[in-house]
């Protein structure tokens, strides 16, 4: 059982000592207060709800639909109290109140099939398909009974789906926080698994056990404790659950299987109002299929993308925009199988920016990221034909491939660049006049089984042109 804090236990314990005092001190008046006292703890855990949301965390839109529960029960009960204490009407299961019963479900519904992290767009389809399940509730509802009240085998049906409804609202809200791994999220959905296991079972002891007994007895007082648990579980836990150990293949699972949960539940009422309400239930069916199909395109669509926006992170340097050292190692890979097939040579360019380290320590790293943009700008700037690429290969230094060259198209591209450099006018170190590029040139006519050996040469022909006295280009052949 949750422990609550000692100011919140008290003042539950005080509420149903006060409902238990109503009930002994005045017999006459017993059923009027009860009503009362049990229009006012749903409310009380509706208001609880609401200030819980307040706090924009995580779990915010799922108290807010819970506060919104809260207030349709209490609305039922109000309901009921309407037309049994004012109107004096005694038939059981009147509709209205009935129907407010059960459209309490609804918003829960919509909390445990509608993950918080997806797209607004989807939630807009699980809201649009939460509101067509409250219509066809209301249809079923008043099949089975009328604004009065309800016969004996309409009784019957509306216990069977309360019990339906209580038990999947129940298991699915374990299911939930099974599948959730810490945070706000793990702390509503535990708030939300005690009160749908304790109102599972208050529901089912009044439904089936002491539904021939009018309100206005002590029984009445079991009716209270869901409402005052959650109210006491809002108000009192501040502090995030405790993370827990769970299988990624579950949170897959249940987040992947969740918003099945409103489709399933417009088909299951769409069948039950099937016989006498056919032209409902066929556009429950459609519904259903459509909501849950446009939602499954716009989740797949999503998916996609972010697939692409993840492909181009991993092969991609974030601040230059140019290919990743990933991609280049692909890429120098194929270009060396295709020397190997046809020998049309390949050249590999290794550029270094010259005196780096002294631009980031005199003019700031912000000062850095610009020029290392610049460069790679210039750089690919000087490529013109299809088959050549430029990528970061880490820090200051950057590599070009280029297929089908030759040695002195190789040395005139590295001069290209090296020239374009110079041309920007970057912010230089003191000591020098301008940002300038070395560049070695590595090139095979005929590949070996080794492309690395490519990198080296052109690495060598790099140590050349920086003790050389840099801004220069030197080539060096395999």
């Amino acid at each position: 059982m949750p422990r609550l804090r000692a100011p919140f236990s008290s003042f539950l314990l005080l509420y149903v000592l006060c409902h238990a005092l109503a009930l002994w001190i005045d017999r006459g008046a017993a059923k009027p207060l009860s009503y009362a006292f049990l229009s006012a703890t749903p409310l009380l855990a509706g208001v609880a709800c609401f200030l819980r949301s307040r706090r924009r965390d995580a779990a915010a839109g799922n108290w807010l639909a819970l506060a919104l529960a809260m207030l349709l029960w209490a609305g039922g009960m109000f309901a009921g109290m309407w037309q049994d204490v004012i109107q004096q009407n005694s038939n059981v299961a009147p509709g209205l109140s009935m129907l407010l019963y059960v459209l309490y479900g609804v918003p829960l519904t919509f909390i445990l099939a509608s993950p918080g992290k997806d797209a607004w767009w989807l939630r807009l389809i699980d809201g649009v398909l939460a509101a067509v399940l409250g219509y066809l509730f209301f249809v079923q509802t008043f099949s089975f009974a009328t604004m009065h009240g309800a016969d004996a085998q309409g009784v019957v049906n509306l216990r069977l789906m309360f019990d339906i409804e209580n038990i999947y609202i129940a298991a699915f809200a374990l299911i939930r926080l099974a599948a959730t791994g810490g945070g706000e999220s793990r702390m509503f959905f535990k708030a939300l698994s005690w009160y749908a296991c304790v109102y599972l079972a208050v529901a089912a002891f009044n439904n089936h056990f002491d539904a021939d007994v009018d309100f206005g007895t002590p029984v009445d007082l079991l009716i209270d404790l869901p409402f005052l648990l959650l109210f006491g579980l809002a108000c009192s836990w501040h502090k995030a659950a405790r993370p827990a150990v769970v299988p990624a293949r579950l949170v897959w699972a249940v987040r992947a299987g969740s918003p099945l949960l409103l489709p399933a539940s417009l088909l299951a009422v769409s069948a039950a109002i099937l016989h006498g309400e056919p032209r409902h239930a066929v556009a429950g069916f459609a519904i259903a299929a459509l909501g849950y199909g446009l939602r499954s395109i716009l989740a797949q669509v999503g998916a996609f993308e972010e697939r692409a926006q993840l492909n181009e992170l991993a092969l991609h340097d974030p601040l230059t925009g140019l290919a990743n050292r990933r991609q280049f190692e692909a890429s120098l890979r194929r270009a060396w199988q295709r020397v190997r097939r046809r020998d049309d040579g390949l050249a590999l360019l290794l550029i270094d920016v010259d005196h780096f380290k002294q631009v980031n320590d005199s003019l700031g790293h912000q000062a850095g990221d610009r020029c290392l943009r610049a460069v790679a700008g210039a750089l690919s700037a000087c490529l013109n034909r299809g088959g050549d690429s430029l990528a970061r290969y880490g820090g200051e230094e950057f590599v070009a491939i280029l297929p089908v060259a030759t040695p002195e198209s190789a040395r005139m591209m590295g001069e290209a660049m090296r020239a374009a450099v110079a041309a920007l006018r970057m912010p230089a170190p003191e000591a020098e006049t301008r940002l300038t590029v070395s560049i070695g040139v590595g090139f095979v006519q005929q590949a070996g089984d080794q492309d690395a050996s490519l990198l080296a040469v052109a690495d060598a022909a790099l140590y050349r042109a920086k003790h050389a006295g840099r801004n220069r280009v030197e080539l060096g052949m395999l």
